[in-house]
């Protein structure tokens, strides 16, 4: 199976930043980009955008699967079920501390050109494994050195100076 082929990584780093935030004492936030496959209460939708708590304290039955996030939680003492693709999440975080992972916006295949498609994504400027592939999550991530290093691209940063670290062991 190659890397075109693969499920999405988000799901399941969802859940480990999800397991991360419940193991430290962190209220776990979803941010969700809403439209028409997205099923939460609309009123409380802001800019085409919704932030959902989904802590073990503010939800029932909570599915984190690799294709949608479900669960039921009150709204204004109302009960709701609420189904969110995966795609559609585009951050998740702790409440605390703001920490956590943001993830690029899907953005729906149109009849238009393929560069207007690939403005969307934060790693629009990588190139995709497959060149004519349309899927925002099937790009080649590749490594590169900051500027101001000292030396050439392919030299790998200097350590900084002083002495080296030392085991001592202790019997």
């Amino acid at each position: 199976m190659n890397a075109l082929e693969s499920t999405s990584t988000r799901p399941y780093l969802i859940r480990a930043l999800y397991d991360w935030c419940t193991d430290n004492g962190f209220t776990p936030y979803v941010a969700v980009l809403v439209d028409e496959t997205v099923q939460v209460p609309r009123e409380y939708v802001k800019n085409g955008e919704i932030v959902l708590n989904i802590s073990f304290d503010a939800t029932s039955s909570l599915k984190l699967g690799n294709e949608f996030i479900e669960f039921k939680a009150r709204f204004a003492g109302t009960a709701r079920e609420i189904i969110v693709p995966v795609n559609r999440v585009i951050a998740i975080y702790a409440r605390e501390n703001g920490q956590g992972m943001a993830f690029p916006v899907a953005v729906p295949s149109s009849a238009g050109s393929s560069d207007d498609a690939k403005a969307g994504s934060p790693l629009s400027s990588v190139p995709a494994a497959g060149a004519g592939s349309s899927d925002g999550e099937s790009k080649v991530v590749q490594l590169v050195t900051p500027e101001g290093n000292g030396g050439s691209p392919t030299e790998p940063p200097k350590p900084p100076g002083g002495p080296r670290p030392a085991l001592k062991r202790i019997k």
